[in-house]
């Protein structure tokens, strides 16, 4: 009786009887050797820890938790960097009219594309094929002028030379014949404009891609300026993202992306700009990437993702499940250093179906892959390294 079992707080019977525990019927039945005997047995001490009573049960000596620990190396990670962002042309260009007249034939619709030197629109000639002839004209008479000022200076020269003419007489000649070259140059120039202003009654493409509006229309009338259609230039095809504040160092120009567009189109394109301001709002800094764009596939403002490499860094591949929290929460592993437990804080930089990336371990060390759970930071343990699987070197990942 007495809820805890002999030898536990419980009594005999007969002590219950007598209202005594070594009473006279008792100290009888006990000479007798029929009263059953019960030796208290010790607990263990509820406040001491698993380590504590293994050492007071050993005498002192405490046995070693053993864990289980690899070896892993320091190897250069791929620092890449995900942006998010969209397509925008490389350029839209206005195809202007360099002088004023009505339309007289377009000779492109919207969507096609064009090449350089492809004609776009055609003005009215008006007068201009006139002016250009007049001005043909003009150079004719001026280069006959010149023919026969040259003439009468051959003709002086020689009768100079025979003492028929006085010496003076050459100086008006050669006056004469420089008036008359500069009356050539004016009518050249004059021919020159005039073929120009023709010229410009045809309006060509300057660079290569797809017509889009605005779109002149037969008939209309453009005035200096106005564009007969806007090209849209396509190729190369520029990506246009934000690079987080925290990764702008590693930013450099001509650094190697891979972009993706919403709709599955991939292509590989260089850094070509790296803005000096960061946008107020997001706190990180737009860049753009130009991809090649031959076919025209990849459209204007399509929503894609570019995945920059920026270099590469020291880290360690580890698995997953080597990673613990210490007391205060931190995330880490614990590793052996001469013998005893050692937590190391680490940033976890990349998670990849391989592993995860992590910075901020020593160029090689030894973690705790099995029994992290139930050491502490400085205890003293028995480590047996285990080479990593699919290895040939200890510690070094295939």
């Amino acid at each position: 009786m007495g809820g805890n079992g002999p030898g536990n707080g419980g009594k005999p019977i007969i002590a219950i009887i007598e209202g005594e525990e070594h009473g006279p019927v008792a100290t009888q039945l006990e000479k007798a050797g029929v009263l059953a005997q019960h030796e208290t047995s010790h607990s263990a001490d509820p406040h001491l820890t698993i380590a504590q009573r293994l050492e007071k049960e050993n005498g002192g000596e405490t046995a070693l938790q053993s864990v289980r620990t690899s070896t892993y190396v320091a190897q250069p990670m791929a620092i890449e960097v995900p942006l998010r962002g969209r397509t925008q042309a490389k350029a839209s260009v206005g195809a202007v009219a360099e002088t004023a007249g009505i339309v007289d034939v377009v000779h492109v619709t919207k969507g096609q594309e064009v090449a350089v030197g492809d004609l776009l629109c055609t003005l009215d000639q008006g007068t201009r094929a006139a002016a250009v002839a007049q001005a043909e004209a003009g150079i004719a008479q001026a280069q006959a002028g010149l023919l026969q000022v040259q003439a009468n200076l051959d003709t002086n020269a020689e009768l100079r030379s025979k003492g028929l003419a006085a010496p003076n007489t050459a100086r008006d000649l050669e006056v004469a014949v420089t008036s008359a070259q500069a009356q050539v140059t004016t009518a050249q120039a004059a021919l020159d404009n005039a073929r120009a202003e023709l010229a410009r009654t045809e309006i060509k493409a300057k660079v290569a891609g797809v017509v889009q509006d605005p779109l002149a229309v037969a008939g209309s009338m453009l005035a200096t300026g106005q564009p007969c259609a806007t090209i849209v230039q396509l190729n190369p095809m520029v990506f246009i993202g934000q690079v987080p504040e925290a990764r702008i160092d590693l930013a450099k120009l001509g650094l190697n992306a891979d972009v993706e567009t919403v709709n599955g189109l991939q292509a590989d394109g260089k850094v070509t700009f790296i803005s000096a301001t960061a946008d107020a709002a997001t706190r990180s800094f737009p860049v753009e990437i130009e991809v090649p764009n031959e076919d025209g596939a990849i459209r204007d403002g399509v929503t894609a993702t570019a995945i920059v490499n920026m270099g590469s860094a020291p880290a360690h591949l580890l698995p997953q499940s080597v990673l613990t929290l210490n007391e205060d929460g931190v995330l880490g592993v614990s590793t052996v250093v001469q013998g005893a437990v050692k937590f190391m804080p680490i940033t976890i930089a990349s998670d990849t179906r391989d592993g995860v990336w992590v910075l901020g371990l020593p160029l090689s060390a030894e973690v705790i892959t099995v029994g992290q759970e139930y050491v502490v930071d400085g205890q003293t343990v028995n480590a047996t390294n285990v080479p990593i699987v699919g290895t040939g070197t200890e510690g070094t990942p295939a």
